[in-house]
């Protein structure tokens, strides 16, 4: 599946709704976190107009998610 054109702040309303806590921001970044059963995942999303594909597919994966799982939480 392709990766879509999508800004910071929609990211971050998507993992928000995959259960993710927005912890703090420095500048243009703020920081999400999800506490799991064994870990704690925390992930920093830019907030950009439009994300690079690198950024995005990196974002998707350290959330434990794929990115069909990521166009599902719309």
């Amino acid at each position: 599946m392709k990766l879509p054109v999508i800004s910071g702040i929609d990211v971050i309303k998507r993992l928000k709704k995959a259960g993710f806590v927005a912890t703090r921001q420095r500048g243009s970044h703020i920081r999400l976190e999800k506490s799991c059963i064994d870990k704690s995942i925390k992930i920093t999303v830019p907030l950009h107009k439009e994300l690079k594909k690198g950024t995005l597919s990196r974002i998707i994966k350290d959330a434990g998610l794929t990115i069909e799982e990521f166009e599902k939480l719309k």
